[in-house]
């Protein structure tokens, strides 16, 4: 598939809003830690939010998104999502459990409905799998965490350690379900064939043109168009930055704001190739026949 760093940008933005929220509601933070952080994972939110409309054609109809709420998942997300910011503002202005553990709830289910965006396409082999659901979720959380660290180090320095280790501990978890998932993937081999993927039962098929002088549609949005190299740097990158190296700074100072604030900008950085990489990876059938003339 093609990255849209529009949805890169949204996930991975909304995933650490999502994450530093459910890290303060956890840890019952209060005073300034909370009401900054609280402003944080909505300034996180609102980017994330922002970014996702340059996905859209019509971005005034965005509105209708909202409208197949019983059988699409996006629609639930575009439910969820305001839903869970107004919640995260609420929480911030008016601490209380009620309240803090609804918001809870809604974020998880926000996290539910991006992953099953994706983990419900039958078709797209390298999606269909629980490992999509979790990966987001943890993702998110371990991100959310290395900023909750860095956050308590500025404004509250005894939560700072707890924090970091939090953040060590559901780091590993997601570094190791990603690697789960790239394992995963390595073993999978297409369902379809180029006869099953145009439509044509045929046992000899020969692709002469694609029955256009240029580019389509076709071409463009379901494959990335990136040379394997790209790919095989995206893949590192992330195998290096999502975990590895942030942990390194986080135990190099978990009570130090600037080593944090680093661990968090490196771990996003790791996070954005490994979305890419996400999008990249995955191989549409409707490829067997139009990537080979692309």
């Amino acid at each position: 598939m093609n990255p849209a760093w529009s949805v890169v940008l949204f996930t991975t933005l909304a995933g650490a809003g999502q994450g530093l929220y459910l890290a303060l509601f956890a840890a019952q933070a209060g005073g300034r830690l909370l009401q900054a952080g609280m402003a944080i994972a909505l300034a996180l939110l609102g980017a994330g939010l922002l970014a996702s409309f340059f996905h859209l054609g019509h971005p005034e109809r965005a509105w209708r998104a909202a409208a197949m709420w019983r059988t699409s998942w996006l629609s639930r997300e575009v439910i969820v999502l305001p839903a869970f910011m107004a919640l995260v503002l609420a929480y911030g202005l008016m601490p209380g459990m009620a309240l803090g553990a609804l918001g809870a709830v809604a974020c998880v289910a926000l996290f539910v409905c991006t992953g099953m965006i994706y983990a419900c396409l039958p078709f797209l082999q390298e999606w269909r799998t629980p490992l999509t659901i979790v990966n987001f979720t943890l993702l998110g959380c371990a991100s959310g965490l290395t900023a909750a660290a860095a956050l308590a180090a500025w404004l509250e320095p005894a939560l700072a350690r707890p924090f970091a280790q939090a953040a060590l501990v559901v780091g590993a978890l997601a570094y190791l379900g990603r690697i789960a998932s790239l394992a995963r993937n390595a073993r999978l081999r297409p369902k379809s064939t180029l006869a099953t993927a145009i439509g044509v039962k045929h046992p000899r098929i020969r692709q002469i043109a694609q029955g256009a002088m240029g580019g389509s549609f076709n071409t463009r949005e379901f494959f990335h168009g990136r040379p394997r190299e790209v790919v095989r740097a995206a893949r590192w990158t992330l195998l290096a930055l999502v975990f590895p190296a942030p942990a390194a700074l986080v135990l190099a100072g978990p009570g130090s704001a600037p080593l944090l604030a680093a661990a968090f900008l490196l771990q996003y950085a790791g996070l954005l190739a490994e979305r890419w990489y996400f999008f990249a990876e995955a191989k549409h059938p409707q490829n067997l026949y139009y990537q080979s003339i692309a």
